[in-house]
């Protein structure tokens, strides 16, 4: 079994040698007057045709404030139209977009605008004091506020003809995003990803989800992850679909948009699919024009998948990803044969080893290991850190996911726990090291460490192990880290220890921690 590599069961297909930009609006002239983009809570249309004029003055804007190929874009923005302007405006002038949290504080903005030297900021009025508290000491030159005043007017980049300028693209080379994560453990890194990273993703999968002008998806997962910019807008856009915006997550919006603009497909996460297999409101709307659901970010169940399937009279699949790799690795195709509770299957052009993690020997079918995948997809490498990047991705070209998982004989891959320290609250990356960070930042604070626990709504949550080197309570350390972190990242739990288990090199034991935390819960059901 030496050197066991699991193969897609679909056919390579051809990765063209492409901007990314031109490449998603490869048909745009046939589909100009169709919807591309609408506005979900005022029903603005906005169709291919004035996207694409707008992407191209976009451009022409920033060239004549002096924007360059490889310069960078922050976009600290909800989901609304204007950032698939944005985004592909900066990538038409040869930029590339960091894309950030809107919720994120000033403080953690400040890092992503240090570490990427972003020029330029894109943002909305409630977030304006955040990006400009955020952009001080940082290379930011410019903040565009768009529907408000206190910045440059966003409009302000489309007041030309737009000549767009034509910057030579090297799609193998040269960077079109710049979103952050973790990784498979520590602080947030940048990870950059090329045009031809994005253009293979999309040539990979947009065979297998077989939607089109006609459809109608739901942009409801924030554009500033990689799922969502590249599964729903991009793919959205490249398949000539119509997509139907949404800045933030409420329940009744969400199902009267479902309703309202008869969608037809959505890419959700498991604590949205747990809504709607079990949520009262769900029966008051009509959503009988959805065909299928998939569920990403984060695993979901098989027993709430079909509950959810069977609620809805649709179909309910799972894919993988990871920020890394742009993001798609495995996929269930909503028409073809599925398997509850898998993953799916290889998506095209993508090899994937399973690795015993304590050995590094690879494992065949029905055994868990840690899952390496190779493909197109896979990124360059992360920002200013080779050594990061050595140890993501091997002389081989397999990038190492982190995640443990296994895989049957007829090639569907389950995902079963972590090796990685990632916290995925509602599918949204928390990194325990920097909470950690905050937890002992406190003055009564002598040592921290944190873990998740599962919540049945986010998924999982951080729970804070707490040493104390004077009298704090609970809920002070909680207020004290949420104060300081966007919402998510909240602490929801904290437990006093004598102290933290760690090896003898320092590094926090949180596996540990975790077991422990799993017989705790389980003792209650043992008795």
């Amino acid at each position: 079994m030496p050197g066991m590599v699991f193969k897609s069961p679909w056919p390579d297909v051809e990765i063209p040698d492409r901007p990314l930009t031109a490449y998603v609006f490869e048909h745009g002239d046939q589909r100009a007057s169709t919807p591309a983009l609408v506005d979900g809570q005022t029903d603005r249309i906005v169709t291919y045709g004035t996207l694409h004029r707008d992407i191209r003055r976009f451009a022409r804007g920033l060239a004549d404030r002096g924007f360059r190929k490889r310069d960078v874009f922050a976009i600290y923005c909800p989901n609304v139209p204007e950032y698939a302007v944005a985004f592909h405006g900066v990538a038409s002038a040869g930029g590339a977009s960091t894309t950030i949290n809107p919720v994120y504080t000033p403080g953690e903005l400040r890092k992503q605008l240090l570490d990427s030297g972003a020029r330029f900021l894109l943002t909305m009025p409630p977030f304006l004091r955040s990006a400009s508290d955020g952009a001080k000491d940082t290379a930011v030159e410019e903040i565009f506020v768009l529907g408000g005043d206190g910045a440059t007017p966003y409009e302000a980049l489309l007041e030309n003809d737009g000549d767009a300028p034509d910057v030579p693209i090297s799609p193998a080379e040269d960077l079109v995003a710049l979103p952050y994560s973790s990784g498979t453990t520590g602080l947030n890194k940048g990870v950059m990803l090329t045009h031809r990273n994005l253009v293979a993703n999309l040539a990979q999968v947009e065979n297998l989800f077989r939607v089109g002008p006609g459809d109608v998806g739901v942009g409801l997962l924030p554009f500033f992850h990689i799922y969502a910019l590249m599964v729903i807008l991009n793919l959205n856009l490249r398949c000539g679909t119509t997509t139907v915006t949404m800045p933030r997550f409420d329940l009744e919006q969400f199902l009267g948009i479902l309703s309202k603009h008869r969608v037809t497909f959505a890419h959700l996460v498991p604590p949205i699919v747990l809504a709607l297999a079990k949520h009262p409101l769900v029966d008051k709307y009509d959503l009988s024009s959805l065909r299928w659901l998939l569920s990403g970010a984060a695993p979901l169940g098989a027993d709430l998948a079909e509950a959810c399937a069977r609620r809805l009279g649709c179909i309910v699949v799972q894919g993988y990803g990871l920020t890394e790799t742009s993001p798609v690795t495995h996929l269930n195709p909503p028409d073809q044969p599925n398997r509850p509770g898998t993953v799916g299957r290889l998506a095209p052009n993508t090899d994937c080893k399973i690795v015993d993690p304590a050995t590094g020997q690879p494992l065949g079918p029905g055994r868990n290991g840690e899952l390496w995948m190779r493909g197109p997809q896979v990124m360059k490498g992360y920002l200013n850190n080779p050594g990061a990047t050595a140890a993501a991705i091997d002389h081989d070209g397999f990038f190492h996911s982190g995640d443990i998982g296994h895989v049957d004989e007829d090639g569907y891959f389950r995902i079963v726990d972590r090796l990685k320290e990632l916290i995925k609250y509602k599918g949204l990356q928390v990194a325990p090291a920097e909470l950690e960070a905050v937890l002992v930042s406190h003055p009564a604070v002598a040592d921290a460490a944190v873990i998740p626990i599962p919540d049945e709504e986010a998924g999982e949550v951080p729970k804070a192990f707490v040493v104390k080197r004077a009298e704090v309570s609970e809920t002070e350390i909680m207020t004290w880290v949420a104060d300081r972190v966007a919402p998510y990242k909240k602490v929801r739990a904290v437990e006093i220890l004598d102290q933290i288990p760690k090896s003898p090199s320092g590094k926090i034991l949180r596996r540990v921690l975790v077991e422990r935390e799993r017989q705790k819960r389980a003792e209650p059901a043992a008795t």
